[in-house]
């Protein structure tokens, strides 16, 4: 998933961050609502939750909240706040946000509620994702050959995994080298332009290694594929 994480307060930021980034989810981090709404706006990138501060500088969560609403983004938020009452909780559920985590918080209790917002929202990507000849485990970072004997499964890196299943969740649909890029990799990291080529060659090297073909297929001048019907049995 990509998330995008809105919070002021600089530790708590950082800290939500790594605990993130530690548990493969690729994360923007912006420190007032304004920032927000200019990420969730641009054409470049889709998230797949936003976890919002209440209050915030120049626009605040509650805002942020009502405004993805009014403009009828389903976007699944959970609301950080240090304001704890019924009536605060109430105010920000009626305002938009799915779920509500009070400050101060453990990072265990975070990640329960996005694991919680993910079994609810049928936008996020399940625990396995099937699609032609291969399987994605997003628990054990591997994908599976299921049809070769016995069937070969291959432990990716976090970027590989998040390249193969960024394409094998939109199959057969060819997607520009520039959009994966900037949808797998984070603000504060903007990578060089053949980086995608790069991961792409690293990728197709080790399902080599491991006796299989990539489904992942490069049209030339327009982006890459993942191709449903390739390795099927006939």
């Amino acid at each position: 998933m990509r998330i995008l994480l809105v919070e002021d307060e600089v530790e708590l930021g950082l800290a939500i961050k790594q605990v993130l980034v530690n548990e493969k989810y690729v994360v923007d981090w912006v420190a007032d609502g304004i920032q927000a709404w200019h990420c969730l706006d641009s054409q470049w990138t889709d998230y797949t939750v936003a976890i919002i501060d209440w209050l915030l500088p120049r626009l605040s969560g509650l805002e942020l909240c009502q405004r993805i609403r009014s403009h009828q983004n389903p976007l699944p938020i959970l609301m950080l706040t240090a304001l704890g009452q019924p009536e605060h909780r109430i105010t920000g559920l009626d305002a938009g946000a799915d779920d509500y985590l009070v400050k101060p918080f453990v990072m265990a209790e975070l990640l329960a509620r996005l694991r919680a917002l993910q079994r609810r929202s049928p936008t996020l990507q399940p625990q396995t994702l099937t699609v032609g000849a291969f399987s994605l485990d997003y628990a054990n970072n591997t994908i599976c050959h299921r049809l070769t004997e016995p069937p070969q499964i291959i432990p990716l890196t976090v970027k590989e995994f998040q390249i193969f299943a960024y394409l094998m969740q939109h199959p057969d649909r060819i997607i520009p080298g520039s959009k994966i890029r900037y949808q797998l990799w984070d603000l504060d990291n903007e990578p060089i332009s053949n980086v995608v080529a790069a991961q792409m060659r690293l990728l197709r090297r080790k399902l080599a290694s491991h006796g299989c073909g990539c489904p992942i297929e490069t049209i030339r001048g327009q982006g890459y594929r993942f191709n449903s019907t390739l390795f099927m049995e006939p």
